[in-house]
């Protein structure tokens, strides 16, 4: 029989959980380095960015593979543990994730297949195909749901990119569990070789427009530093990261306006 102290754990924490995806559970984890930034997304090349625009696979040159926790705060039954790889075949590359959100009793879980080809000089495309499944305690039911994601990203010059990722964009009306659609477009420019910013405008059916900003400064030969605003919980964020020969390390913090700090941390691994 479930206990009256379970069931109203797992209701907090799936209130918890939708307060921080504002109504949008499918939305996936981001890395620290993006998360650091105001998680701006749909217009760089970088891992985690490769699983939010999965054009961004294309000009991956290199095996990669890259681990990531979030920790929502400080609460450990919040934490997302996320891993992803980067394979790359000539003029594609293919990528590989997976993302675990919450404890036993109310869990969330995510695995995707993606590839991404370089169409041009100047255009990069790629899809996606998710399958994402909801598991809660005792006698609730259960979900799963299989969709997919594309996304473009354009060149117009040297030093700027532009982003344009579709989530989910099967009708609402073949499906018995409701799943959002999304839409982002960013646009980032290399202010300098040591300065990068960013914008993004992201929309999902049913919730209020999102705009996200963010820079990266190279500060030190492979250090950088990072801050990021976002509209959604009036969030501001702070990262830093550094290259150790084949390791990326980065960490970052975001804020929330009522419930505290979410910090990240992410290890990525690149092979030659």
């Amino acid at each position: 029989m479930i206990s009256l102290q379970q069931i109203s754990v797992s209701v907090l924490f799936v209130f918890l959980s939708l307060s921080v995806y504002c109504g949008d559970p499918f939305r996936p984890s981001a890395g620290a380095r993006e998360a650091g930034m105001g998680y701006i997304c749909v217009m760089n090349n970088t891992f985690w960015s490769s699983f939010h625009n999965q054009a961004a696979l294309a000009p991956n040159s290199s095996f990669s593979f890259g681990i990531n926790y979030e920790n929502r705060f400080n609460i450990r039954e919040l934490g997302t543990r996320t891993a992803g790889m980067i394979i790359p075949a000539g003029r594609a590359s293919l990528g590989a994730v997976y993302s675990h959100f919450g404890y036993s009793d109310y869990k969330r879980e995510m695995a995707g297949l993606a590839c991404g080809v370089r169409l041009s000089e100047k255009i990069m495309a790629g899809v996606q195909a998710d399958y994402y499944s909801e598991k809660t305690y005792g006698e609730y039911s259960n979900s799963e749901v299989i969709t997919c994601e594309a996304g473009l990203i354009v060149l117009p010059s040297e030093n700027i990119r532009v982003g344009i990722h579709l989530f989910n964009p099967v009708p609402g009306s073949i499906r018995k569990t409701y799943m959002p659609a999304r839409l982002r477009i960013g646009t980032g420019m290399e202010l300098s070789k040591l300065l990068f910013a960013g914008v993004e405008a992201e929309m999902s059916s049913g919730d209020n427009l999102i705009i996200k900003t963010g820079f990266e400064y190279e500060a030190a030969g492979k250090f950088w530093l990072r801050g990021g605003f976002s509209t959604e919980n009036t969030s501001f964020s702070f990262g830093v990261g550094c290259l150790l020969k084949i390791l990326q390390l980065d960490i970052s913090f975001v804020t929330h306006e009522k419930l505290g700090v979410t910090t990240s941390a992410s290890l990525i691994f690149k092979i030659h």
